[in-house]
């Protein structure tokens, strides 16, 4: 099996939730850069203030701030087992610098998975997503709506719309992606690594393809 991974796509292709259920399926270690940064922004930390800075104008966040951090993830016990990159690396300085790491920690990379999804579907998945103030639980006000409007079901929490989650920023994000992320897909692509699949199916039948193919 495939099991050390990463996933790749545009914002709002459905990176988090295939990641959740491999790691479940898999028990893998999920190590989002997204989750790590909006921790370190929580705790008020320099680096948090920073990765802030960027985020709330829908720019990735520098490579300098970043690549220290997930090589001291990707060394820790719970990624013995295997891995799943979410949201690392975006750029190809990042990507060579991971290839640099994976040597140096024995934890090669061995399969990139890309999830590829339409403008518009990308338009309506970031724009209508909901998150808890207190825990943190996601929502959308489509497809995964909560019992009462504007309520946490876990904590009775307020849901709110984050800063980046909106239309004009997604066009931001998408510039950023497409300026310097989608070159990554060539570069693992000739490295042999790169399976790509269309997120526009349903996430269970997304999951069971993807499963499939890291068991082959």
């Amino acid at each position: 099996m495939k099991l050390n991974i990463i996933l790749m796509g545009p914002p709002g292709a459905g990176k988090g939730t295939l990641a959740k259920q491999l790691k479940s399926e898999f028990n893998l270690a999920h190590i989002s850069t997204g989750d790590m940064f909006r921790d370190a922004i929580k705790a008020g930390t320099e680096l948090g203030k920073l990765a802030q800075s960027y985020i709330d104008e829908g720019h990735l966040v520098p490579d300098e701030v970043t690549i220290g951090l997930v090589k001291e993830r990707l060394s820790n016990k719970d990624c013995e087992n295997g891995f799943l990159l979410d949201g690392f690396p975006r750029t190809i300085p990042q990507a060579e610098a991971l290839q640099e790491l994976s040597k140096e920690i024995q934890r090669p990379i061995e399969v990139v998975i890309n999830l590829s999804c339409d403008n518009n579907e990308l338009v309506r998945r970031i724009s209508g997503r909901r998150v808890c103030k207190v825990c943190g639980a996601p929502y959308h006000i489509d497809s995964a709506k909560p019992k009462i409007e504007g309520k946490c079901d876990l904590c009775g929490g307020e849901l709110i719309q984050r800063k980046d989650d909106n239309e004009e920023s997604l066009k931001v994000r998408l510039g950023d992606y497409n300026l310097k992320t989608k070159p990554l897909l060539d570069y693992y692509s000739n490295l042999g690594l790169l399976k790509s699949f269309n997120s526009l199916q349903g996430k269970e039948s997304l999951f069971d393809e993807v499963k499939l193919f890291l068991k082959s």
